[in-house]
């Protein structure tokens, strides 16, 4: 961890590091197929020894959170997808869906010190966490990282802004991580209450967008904030090192991008979904279809790293949408209409307002109001622990697309 890069292996050839990373896949097949029922049967078949290329892995069937939860519901708490007793996992989690997952092993099980290290994060400096520590991993996901780099972390999660500053005015972090908006209104509130939070000078965000703008504006107020890119089952898979350069991928992860819906590669540069494979041995994943959409970047990282670059979140290849670093799913808004019968049609409208995410539920329906619009807005808030504004309209107004989740903010 000297100079620009983190380790040897980020600077090491493509075919160096394609041939150590298909030289340890089959073992990791196999103990899966070995140690894990779930993985046994949805391998069935497979021979680990000849998933020697990029090729050979395209044709074992992507795996998706759908049928995790499937398997979960099935045979809990796991679905039979852990390859570990309790022991060696130490923490169970429950991410949105609700998914069970174990932390899986070792000081950095989420590799996210390697992101650190690129976002400009060094041995001995103080991180304001403030991912949630509540029921998800998010929060441990960089805090492990951290620690593994030499960081000491204060653990705010999310909420009680006015103490959060209290904590950043004395214990002077010098790095924030949480997600894009959240350091804003940090900033904002710690200008207002006359505090002094200016030790921050850099950031590493996940769990949304950072839109140019947003970076424009921390730029101007002396913090360089860069981002990445995590999943709760897998841990931080790339992560940015310059501006407009595309995002780097982990070295311990397999990346591939397919046509959603399928687990066929797509050319390089064209827009798909992102499949990982992770040497997780405790929680192994293999080709996990994440649901977000990406695209590789051509060519060689100015940075230095020689591993596949991708362009970053690009959407996602279903309806479910992260709002504020919350998925909130199709299925969230069928049983919003499902608790109020008035509701004919409902579609949830994501967009930006201040520089933060913001939502509304559009609804057709021929009932008067009556408090029909505040119950309905007290539902939204309930079942995806967000506040979202909450709209009558004409029934035939809304688009006949089969949209209940409409994406409208720009990431251009």
């Amino acid at each position: 961890m000297t100079g620009e890069h983190f380790d040897s292996l980020e600077t090491r050839s493509q075919d160096e590091r394609e041939a150590d990373l298909f030289r340890r896949l089959p073992g990791l097949v196999a103990h899966a197929a070995a140690n894990a029922e779930g993985w046994e049967r949805h391998l069935a078949g497979v021979n680990p020894e000849t998933l020697t290329s990029r090729s050979a892995l395209a044709h074992l069937p992507v795996i998706r959170k759908p049928e995790l939860l499937e398997a979960q519901a099935e045979m809990p708490p796991f679905g039979g997808f852990v390859a570990g007793e309790p022991a060696s996992f130490g923490r169970v989690f429950l991410s949105p869906g609700p998914l069970f997952e174990p932390q899986g092993e070792g000081a950095d099980p989420w590799n996210g010190a390697r992101a650190l290290f690129a976002a400009g994060f060094r041995r001995g400096d103080i991180v304001h966490n403030t991912f949630s520590y509540h029921l998800t991993p998010g929060g441990f996901i960089l805090d492990h990282g951290a620690r593994a780099l030499g960081c000491a972390v204060f653990p705010a999660g999310v909420g009680n802004t006015e103490m959060q500053l209290e904590a950043i005015s004395r214990l002077r972090p010098t790095g924030y991580t949480g997600t894009p908006d959240y350091l804003k209104v940090l900033l904002d509130k710690g200008d207002e209450a006359g505090m002094d939070v200016s030790s921050i000078t850099k950031g590493l965000v996940s769990g949304g967008a950072l839109f140019p703008s947003l970076r424009a504006e921390y730029a101007e107020r002396g913090v360089t904030v860069r981002q990445c890119y995590a999943v709760a089952e897998l841990g931080v898979i790339a992560y940015e090192t310059a501006i407009d350069e595309g995002m780097v991928v982990n070295e311990e992860y397999i990346v591939e991008i397919v046509r959603p819906g399928t687990g066929d590669p797509v050319p390089d540069g064209e827009v798909g979904e992102i499949v990982v494979t992770g040497f997780n041995r405790t929680y192994p994943m293999i080709r996990l279809g994440t649901g977000d959409l990406s695209a590789v970047v051509s060519g060689a990282s100015p940075c230095g790293r020689t591993n596949m670059r991708l362009k970053g979140w690009l959407g996602r290849a279903d309806q479910r949408t992260k709002i504020k670093g919350m998925f909130v799913d199709p299925k969230q808004v069928a049983e919003i209409i499902r608790r109020h019968p008035e509701i004919a049609k409902a579609r949830l409208i994501v967009e930006r307002s201040g520089e933060q995410d913001v939502m509304r539920l559009r609804y057709e329906s021929n009932a008067e109001d009556s408090g029909l619009g505040a119950a309905i807005a007290d539902t939204l808030r309930d079942i995806t622990k967000l506040k979202g504004a909450v709209e009558r309209v004409t029934p035939g107004t809304l688009p006949n697309d089969g949209k209940v989740i409409a994406d409208e903010r720009k990431y251009d």
